[in-house]
């Protein structure tokens, strides 16, 4: 298993999600009701396959191996360039769940909070994502040792299994396409 060529398809999933929400953003500012089921969907995919499969990889494996083996470059541009922004996105969806609330608790403002937490967050991880695959990747492979690259390999195919066992990435593909269906 190549982890590096794994991720930069699972970006490709993630990037289709961050369309997904945009349209739905898009529609909520036209006037359309919010679908709470589908924003909570949404809302599950980044938490569960972005956040918790996808960044759960890098941070364990590939981004913690930088941080120990590339220096002041690897470790400045990990700790403060891609965690920082693996955080803002965790900021930006907790920030939207709670404006999710405040709408259907009645607050009809909110609906800004929901546009402006969600669009935030499209545009961070789009960014993010582009930044990962033209830069930070081909820097770890290129510059981590070829033992450590095939350690990370290793983890990322046992995490892999795992996740394969209990159906995760076939959920969250068959939600993004179910989703796709509706607002592309």
């Amino acid at each position: 298993m190549n982890s590096i060529k794994l991720m930069v398809e699972e970006h490709g999933y993630i990037l289709r999600m961050l369309k997904v929400v945009r349209k739905a953003c898009f529609g909520v500012m036209k006037g359309a009701e919010i679908n709470y089921d589908d924003f909570n969907d949404m809302i599950d995919f980044i938490r569960k396959y972005a956040d918790s499969h996808h960044h759960g990889k890098e941070e364990k494996f590939l981004f913690k191996e930088m941080q120990n083996h590339l220096g002041r470059i690897g470790t400045n541009l990990i700790t403060h360039g891609m965690l920082v922004e693996h955080d803002y996105g965790r900021m930006y969806i907790g920030e939207l769940s709670d404006a999710l609330l405040s709408v259907k608790n009645g607050n009809e403002e909110s609906k800004l909070d929901v546009i402006a937490n969600a669009i935030g967050y499209t545009n961070l991880l789009s960014k993010h994502i582009a930044k990962e695959d033209a830069a930070v990747y081909s820097y770890g492979e290129k510059n981590l040792p070829q033992d450590i690259l095939d350690d990370i390999n290793k983890k990322s195919e046992v995490f892999e299994i795992e996740a394969e066992k209990e159906g995760t990435q076939k959920h969250y593909i068959d939600m993004l396409v179910k989703l796709e269906s509706k607002y592309l």
